[in-house]
């Protein structure tokens, strides 16, 4: 049986990579989801040691997370500069 949260994992990538360009809302780097189905954007709250910048001017390639963070998906930062994704 498929539940709810099976859904929104798919919906939302969980375990996904892409190539974003984020941008800093309230004090969170934000990323719009590149997926239409996705009912959220993604919040960047994690990895951000591995950024030279805040926020970045490239993009760089995060993985959503199975967590929600002020009603955004979570993501992480695995890599900035050239995509590599």
């Amino acid at each position: 049986m498929t539940s709810i949260r099976d859904l929104l994992g798919e919906a939302v990538g969980v375990g996904q990579r892409y190539y974003l360009r984020l941008e800093e809302r309230d004090g969170i780097l934000v990323a719009a989801h590149p997926n239409d189905s996705s009912p959220m954007d993604i919040a960047v709250v994690e990895g951000l040691d591995r950024l030279e910048e805040r926020p970045p001017t490239e993009p760089v390639t995060v993985e959503i997370v199975d967590r929600v963070v002020d009603g955004r998906i979570a993501g992480r930062v695995v890599a900035s500069g050239p995509q590599n994704a």
